[in-house]
């Protein structure tokens, strides 16, 4: 068994690791870089250890020093979380050289599954339905072209090398397909280091959905139903709920034999997602796998009950499966809300600062996994997310009604976010229809018609934030200030503190 593991990442999935570690009796050890000297995953770990300054190819990028630390340590295993070097094989690889047990699939597998061209194939060959388009990156423009042509406008050209919404372009006619191909090509090369890009038919009306798998080395696979993620902004995930209220009996059926089918395939362990495009006909087609945990993970622990860090800990120091996929039972419904320091209102664009107020939400069946505190800072070194807030209930209506109550009770100060935004969307018929498609945002979001709308929650937060810093730095008059807004308000304040 695992005894000792280095979480090579930051912000709240190493405190999410971090947590479990701790339940399983594994000591833990951080990394971090000169910004987060002071992060909320640094103090909670056994040990941490810095790796360089800010940026993060200065830091959490530099595979050769996070493993020359790990062996300095005595560490057994590394968890990469998600993003930096989760999905890097060649890190993957170092790890197993250096007896370093690494807490995801195989470098082969990872490095096969890293190329969508390459995954593409191996998912036609293991007999996976996948969106109509080239099996090689595109390398004579004209010969797309024709392709384009054939398979019909509109069409996506995606980056080989990764995803994220980098390298993407949607081409909605011939006479923009070259100009096109030329930006995505240039995008890719410049956020992967590889300028490679690919074609497939757009699919309309589509819906992002995923399934979560478990995998051992002992052969057994297993799925753990599936995730709707079609709220995105920018090709990136806001919202994700389990189950899909799109998703049939026989769709999850389908879906679900099909995930299993393609981590067998590759000869896929630990935790993973298989990804999906469902059209409005509920056709599906492979879009990708992500051979990682996800961020998304905590929707699927809330409805199966499972905690997948320990799944993934324990396959990873080569034991079995406990369960069959009949233990496996779904019950209720999952929603996330992904906190971000971004402003919904100028096309989401990331923000930074200090954070003057983070109270979140408590209550029954939520969940806040959060790197941020109160005082911290949001670097533009690294990805706006702050955290992510979860809820479950016995429904999806339940579930919405409790995570637009959450919503409402969080604070949040000295960034702009998108609180305002997820409460929205909890608002909103479409998708409490249930019918929300990867246009949603584009399609409905109007942020001209919610200019000037800060509630009075916000409007109490930001007073009740001055006040508080204001007091702490002693001012009696202050103090005497801040009680008597909280009389006025009814705002707990000392007791939200922590007093």
């Amino acid at each position: 068994m695992v005894r000792k593991v280095l979480i090579a990442n930051r912000g709240e999935i190493a405190l999410r690791v971090i947590r479990t570690a701790r339940e399983m009796g594994i000591a833990t050890v951080a990394v971090y870089s000169e910004a987060d000297r002071r992060a909320p995953h640094v103090a909670q770990a056994h040990e941490a250890v810095c790796l360089g300054p800010a940026p993060s190819r200065e830091s959490y990028l530099r595979a050769g020093r996070i493993i020359e630390e790990a062996l300095r340590l005595g560490v057994d295993a590394i968890h990469p979380g998600y993003g930096f070097l989760s999905e890097n094989a060649a890190f993957a690889r170092s790890c197993a050289d250096a007896g370093l047990i690494f807490v995801g699939p195989p470098p082969e597998v990872i490095e096969a599954m890293g190329s969508k061209t390459a995954a593409r194939q191996a998912m036609l060959r293991a007999g996976v339905p996948v969106v109509p388009g080239t099996e090689e990156a595109i390398t004579d423009p004209a010969l797309a072209l024709d392709i384009a042509r054939e398979i019909g406008f509109p069409v996506m050209l995606k980056a080989a090398a990764g995803g994220g919404g980098k390298g993407m372009r949607l081409v909605a006619e011939e006479s923009a397909f070259l100009s096109a191909l030329e930006a995505a090509r240039r995008e890719a090369e410049g956020a992967f280091g590889d300028g490679a890009v690919y074609l497939e038919k757009f699919v309309e009306e589509p819906h992002h959905i995923e399934v979560q798998i478990l995998a051992d080395a002992h052969g057994r696979v297993l799925h753990l139903g599936e995730r709707e993620c079609s709220i995105q902004r920018r090709h990136q995930k806001v919202v994700e709920e389990s189950p899909s209220a799109f998703v049939t009996p026989e769709l999850r059926a389908e879906l679900c034999a099909i995930a299993v089918k393609a981590a067998q395939a590759v000869g896929y362990v630990n935790a993973g997602t298989i990804e999906f495009l469902v059209d409005r006909h509920r056709r599906c087609y492979f879009l990708e796998m992500n051979t990682r945990l996800q961020v998304e993970h905590p929707v699927t622990e809330w409805v199966t009950g499972l905690d997948l860090v320990r799944e993934q800990l324990r396959v990873a120091a080569g034991l079995p499966l406990e369960l069959r996929q009949e233990d496996i039972q779904a019950r209720g419904h999952a929603i996330e809300c992904r906190v971000c320091a971004e402003d919904p209102m100028q096309g989401f664009l990331p923000d930074t600062g200090k954070i003057r107020l983070h109270l979140p939400p408590t209550g029954p069946g939520v969940r806040l996994d959060s790197g941020v505190e109160t005082g911290g800072e949001v670097s533009v070194h690294y990805d706006p997310m702050l955290a992510k807030l979860s809820v479950w209930g016995q429904d999806r209506a339940a579930a919405i009604a409790r995570m637009h109550r959450a919503l409402g009770e969080y604070r949040l100060q000295g960034v702009a976010h998108n609180l305002d935004f997820c409460r929205w969307v909890m608002e909103h018929p479409v998708f409490q229809g249930g019918v929300t498609t990867t246009h949603f945002i584009a399609e409905h979001w109007r942020p001209e018609e919610r200019q000037g709308e800060a509630t009075a929650h916000e409007r109490l937060a930001a007073e009740l934030a001055g006040l508080l810093e204001r007091a702490d730095a002693g001012g009696e008059a202050a103090q005497t200030e801040m009680r008597g807004a909280e009389q006025e308000s009814g705002w707990r304040w000392q007791h939200r503190r922590g007093a």
